[in-house]
């Protein structure tokens, strides 16, 4: 079972959202490659609302995705796409199904 998440939300700046939608699709293949990230999700909830949801076994795991391909990719685009810099939660997972 996983044991640690992150969340994190992003808001598109007006003009971008299908921009940020088409950058965390493209994510999906580096997340694929990240063997210690068990659960990788990109959503949108509304229009400008976007956000990545994954899971992780280890401490380790997750500070490796958080200094990795994606964040960093993330970050140097964040002025440019993002209304706000992301927020990003770490979680404990409780309980899974």
């Amino acid at each position: 079972m996983a044991k640690l998440a992150l969340l994190a939300w992003l808001e598109a700046r007006p003009g971008k959202e299908e921009e940020v939608a088409e950058f965390l699709k493209s994510a999906l293949p580096l997340a694929q490659e990240e063997t210690g990230t068990v659960k990788w999700y990109a959503w949108r909830t509304e229009e400008t609302v976007f956000g990545i949801y994954d899971t992780f076994e280890t401490e380790e795991a997750r500070d490796a995705h958080l200094n990795g391909p994606i964040a960093a990719a993330l970050m140097a685009n964040a002025d440019r796409l993002l209304a706000k810099p992301p927020l990003i939660e770490k979680l404990d997972i409780l309980a899974e199904k």
